[in-house]
């Protein structure tokens, strides 16, 4: 089971915050630091001190750290244009050796889009796989050759394709628990399927979906990554628990229902439920970027007994 740091920088965090944690996320043995990409808080909180962009982040943390994977859950489709996005990731790409991933989604907040004056179209999806299609298209042209699309939302003419990732092929990770469209898209284009705050039952219903999908589309769907992403609120005694769940808000009760909380006894056993399902992999939403004892703990307590 692979372990994965997931914040949430729009709640408040600024670039050194976010670096300290990525560098304790490689410190302590985990697999990958990712972001969400968002530009406006969310619920009571103040935000300060504002938005990171998530691309300009994962570049700067592409220098600063050597072994851990980087990436998005998820980048908004309606914050950037399709060539534009697929020369920023190539671009941290190749500046992290080799080391990014792409999660990709239609987006939701419409009120961070009104917010900073971004489009907010009634037609998301459908420019999400359009997204996909060109995204994976730019990188997927031989060198040499151009690339052209013609689609409802999107075209593009003669584009030279470039630059290219230094993988040879970027990861992408497609998510959320749409009954129909979502399984087909991620049978299309994903390498990784996340499922985002669900529970084991939910977990159970969409990976058989986008197995099924997989199966319609004839890949085999062992092809693909499951993963879940959950909140993490771990401590060694019921006290340390509470405290932290306080300090985000949020219920002891509600936590150990929807995420993974309470003792790292007890958040083994729920991770092992997960992986029962065909989750291999797990995306901890770590929502207090200040208290690193946190990663610590669960690096020592929780990763050790998984590995």
């Amino acid at each position: 089971m692979d372990l994965r740091i997931f914040t949430e920088p729009q709640q408040g965090a600024d670039y050194d915050t976010l670096l300290t944690v990525a560098k304790a996320t490689e410190d302590l043995g985990f697999d990958a630091f990712f972001r969400s990409d968002h530009y406006l808080h969310m619920g009571s909180v103040s935000g300060l001190p504002g938005p990171t962009d998530a691309w300009i982040t994962l570049a700067g943390l592409a220098r600063e750290t050597r072994r851990i994977r980087l990436g998005t859950l998820m980048t908004a489709a309606t914050f950037r244009l399709p060539g534009v996005l697929a020369i920023q990731v190539a671009q941290v790409d190749q500046m992290s050796g080799g080391r990014v991933e792409l999660g990709l989604g239609a987006a939701w907040f419409e009120a961070e889009h009104t917010a900073y004056g971004i489009p907010f179209p009634k037609e998301k999806f459908g420019r999400l796989e359009e997204q996909l299609d060109i995204v994976t298209g730019l990188w997927a042209t031989e060198p040499g050759k151009t690339f052209s699309y013609d689609g409802r939302y999107y075209q593009l003419a003669d584009s030279p394709a470039l630059p290219k990732p230094a993988q040879r092929k970027v990861p992408v990770l497609i998510g959320g628990l749409g009954a129909k469209r979502t399984p087909r898209l991620a049978a299309r284009h994903a390498d990784e399927f996340n499922i985002p705050f669900a529970s084991l039952a939910d977990t159970e219903a969409q990976f058989g979906r986008v197995r099924e999908a997989a199966r319609e589309a004839g890949r085999d769907p062992g092809d693909l990554v499951y993963s879940n992403a959950l909140v993490a609120c771990v401590g060694k005694d019921d006290a340390e628990v509470a405290r932290r769940a306080a300090a985000i808000g949020r219920e002891v009760d509600e936590l150990k229902e929807n995420g993974l909380a309470g003792s790292p006894a007890e958040v083994v056993d729920k991770i092992g439920r997960y992986a029962e399902l065909g989750s291999s992999r797990i995306y901890l939403q770590i929502l207090d970027l200040h208290d690193l004892d946190h990663p610590e703990l669960i690096s020592s307590q929780v990763q050790s007994q998984l590995t």
